[in-house]
């Protein structure tokens, strides 16, 4: 069996811009509160972080200040992924002396490459770190998608752990979990199939969810492991829609207006991203009030 980086919630968390760049002080906020409401992991520097607009220096002082405040607490893994692999494996070499628990590496986008390509790519960043790896599979961003065939040869690189599975697909997953068993752990990559997954087999979700409701999604995929499968469904169809509100607009423009709403002062998504519609919004404040 793989490592498992971590079992449960992991939360893909939001990066805070200000004038002057990252607000370090207000995202430290946000890592303690995520702890301090039983999150099992936090994913640094990914899709909901904003990854694509920030700078390199913002990028290692945001997932540095992870790793400095969560102290251990959760395993801190940090985005690393980029259509360059030599940018790739020098990030993630960088990271690694940060003293980040894993890496999540999503598929190279816009260049693209073929199934074989992935794997070359994947493989060449894995040798040039000794950190657990987290393939990402997400196709309607990157319009590349991992087949189950590549998670088998994938899961053959000893220390590629795990993919977070967001293709929307639950026959792929199903596909993935039969042919890599525990060669290759399964994350669900979206807040609306996190049930589901887990019947399957995966050990978790890298959550959008959790940024602002951490607890409650922590605990859906909790009641499930403990064997409430009943509880973790109601919890599963209960957060339904807050998260189709979360994905009203494009990740992460309104889980970014919802921290705001939750008191956090997150302020606005950088361009090319904008503020939340207030239509969108008003309906998010009314599914936020309806899910504490």
């Amino acid at each position: 069996m793989k490592k498992i980086l971590f079992k449960g919630c992991g939360t893909a968390i939001a990066t805070p811009f200000d004038d002057n760049g990252v607000n370090l002080k207000e995202f430290e906020r946000l890592v303690n509160y995520q702890i301090e409401n039983k999150v099992d992991a936090i994913i640094v520097c990914g899709t909901t972080g904003e990854s694509s607009t920030m700078t390199h220096d913002e990028k290692i002082a945001t997932i540095k200040c992870a790793v400095d405040t969560a102290k251990g607490r959760v395993p801190i893994i940090a985005g690393t992924g980029s259509n360059n692999t030599q940018q790739a494996i020098e990030m993630s070499k960088e990271v690694e002396k940060l003293g980040v628990d894993g890496l999540l590496v999503v598929t190279p986008y816009y260049n693209k490459t073929t199934q074989k390509g992935l794997v070359r790519h994947y493989k060449a960043i894995a040798e040039s770190v000794d950190l657990p790896i987290i393939v990402y599979s997400v196709a309607s961003r990157t319009g590349v998608n991992i087949t189950p065939a590549t998670c088998v040869e994938l899961a053959k690189v000893p220390n590629i752990v795990a993919i977070k599975e967001a293709s929307g697909n639950l026959s792929q997953v199903a596909e993935i979990a039969h042919l890599c068993g525990d060669d290759l752990h399964i994350y669900s990559g979206n807040d609306d199939q996190i049930v589901p997954v887990l019947s399957l087999g995966g050990l978790g979700v890298i959550s959008v969810l959790s940024n602002v409701r951490p607890k409650f999604t922590h605990d859906m995929v909790a009641a499930f492991f403990e064997g409430n499968v009943q509880q973790a469904k109601d919890y599963q169809l209960k957060a339904i829609p807050l998260i189709k509100s979360l994905f009203s607009e494009v990740n992460p423009i309104p889980v970014k207006a919802a921290l705001n709403e939750e008191g956090f002062n997150y302020g606005i998504p950088r361009l090319p991203l904008v503020e939340m519609t207030m239509e969108k919004r008003e309906e998010l404040k009314q599914e936020l009030k309806k899910l504490k």
